[in-house]
């Protein structure tokens, strides 16, 4: 980030609508290093755009010398968002609309976080939900890194898990006057006093992570977006993983999968639809389900492990599938699963969703089935751009969404971090 780094241009940008972050909107060469080979893909430079593996080393062609630098999958998305920081916005996926307006100003952006980035022009207030979240702290480094690469003042604080607590962040942050807030909020159904309470100053917000209602939206219309991921999309992934497997979930060949499932905040939007549409996949796939039960372990690994472990207790062998709403909460599972002599991709199946660091290392043993990449760097990139164009008065998209991942012993080499 602090060299003069030049690519090659493979004549014009290509642009086009944008329908997944699989379809790019701009193509540039980077210069790829694989066992020696020197290769050329086209790639935008963003985050999910990318899905080239192994990649084992970046070539940056430098004005005096050529510098190898050795990373992982991570430090390249992060390396990548710096270079292309305004890219990252179009990137996000969601409807052409939203492709469309925010590609129309790329232009005038970079040019503005330039000297945003020279003056150190803005204050930006950050609220998360709770630190002490193993996703979020990945996610909150990350947008902190890019803030502050912008040039932005940044100050981020814990709510605890308290919705009080918050407010009362929230309301610091106003009588100090930050030019942009960024909220995590502890509970969605918040959301509205949340506005209502910003509205008076006219501060804009970027909602992230936990999706609010769009009437929130709504009611403080151009002042306010959301940046994240389409939690049905994971739910969706978890029950392919599923039936991806040799029986399909169906271990014990009884024609019916049976399962028991560890949910986070029930108030929390991606909790809702990662239970409601992981089981949704296997209906729709034509498979008779029946739920043991539903365990409410609020995205802690320690409640999980001690639910999962009265589980296997008291349904034995009639579980087949654990499924886990995050990664916390399987690697709990996982733990009582050995415990209890079980072994997963035999007489058990376990999913999550997160891509934690562990997890995909679990998921690349055999240990896990499958989890689901909740792209922290994707989705900091995004919140941090929106971020910028409210800085500089221009337009926002009410929705920037980025793309959840299959994470599979296939391919869990290219999440490792």
């Amino acid at each position: 980030k602090n060299c003069d780094v030049s690519r090659k241009e493979i004549g014009e940008p290509k642009k086009h609508l944008l329908k997944s972050t699989k379809e790019l909107l701009q193509s540039c060469e980077l210069v790829l290093l694989n066992s020696g080979v020197l290769q050329g893909y086209n790639t935008t430079g963003i985050t999910g755009a990318c899905k080239i593996a192994p990649v084992k080393m970046l070539r940056y062609e430098l004005k005096e010398n050529i510098i190898m630098k050795m990373i992982s999958r991570r430090d390249f998305l992060k390396a990548s968002a710096v270079v292309g920081a305004t890219a990252a916005m179009t990137a996000c996926g969601g409807s052409s609309s939203t492709s469309t307006a925010a590609s129309s100003v790329a232009a005038s952006s970079a040019a503005a976080s330039s000297a945003a980035a020279t003056n150190g022009s803005a204050n930006i207030g950050v609220c998360i939900y709770q630190f002490a979240d193993n996703f979020m702290t990945l996610y909150r480094s990350d947008l902190e890194e890019y803030l502050k690469d912008m040039g932005y003042a940044v100050t981020i604080v814990d709510g605890k898990n308290d919705q009080n607590t918050q407010t009362e962040q929230i309301n610091t942050f106003l009588q100090q006057g930050v030019d942009v807030l960024v909220i995590n909020p502890v509970q969605t159904t918040s959301a509205q006093t949340i506005v209502d309470t910003v509205k008076p100053s006219e501060t804009p917000i970027v909602f992230i992570n936990r999706e609010p209602d769009k009437s929130v939206l709504d009611s403080y219309a151009d002042k306010c977006c959301y940046v994240g991921a389409d939690a049905r999309q994971s739910g969706t992934y978890q029950g392919e993983l599923i039936l991806e497997t040799e029986t399909q979930g169906d271990i014990n060949g009884d024609g019916k999968i049976t399962y028991i499932m560890c949910k986070g905040d029930p108030e929390n939007i991606d909790a809702q639809y990662r239970t409601e549409y992981s089981i949704k996949a296997l209906t729709d796939a034509g498979k008779e389900v029946e739920c043991l039960y539903e365990y409410l372990d609020n995205w802690d690994q320690t409640t999980a492990q001690q639910d999962v472990a009265n589980a296997l207790s008291q349904y034995g062998d009639k579980i087949e599938v654990v499924f886990c709403n995050n990664d916390a909460m399987a690697l709990g599972a996982l733990q009582s699963i050995q415990q209890a002599n079980r072994t997963v991709g035999k007489d058990i199946y376990l999913v999550g969703v997160d891509a934690l660091a562990e997890a995909v290392q679990d998921v690349l043993d055999g240990n896990m089935t499958g989890t689901v990449l909740n792209d922290d760097v994707g989705q900091a990139t995004a919140a941090a751009e929106a971020t910028k164009l409210y800085v500089e008065g221009s337009k926002v998209e009410q929705y920037y969404w980025v793309d959840y991942v299959k994470v599979t012993k296939d391919n869990a080499s290219e999440y490792v971090k």
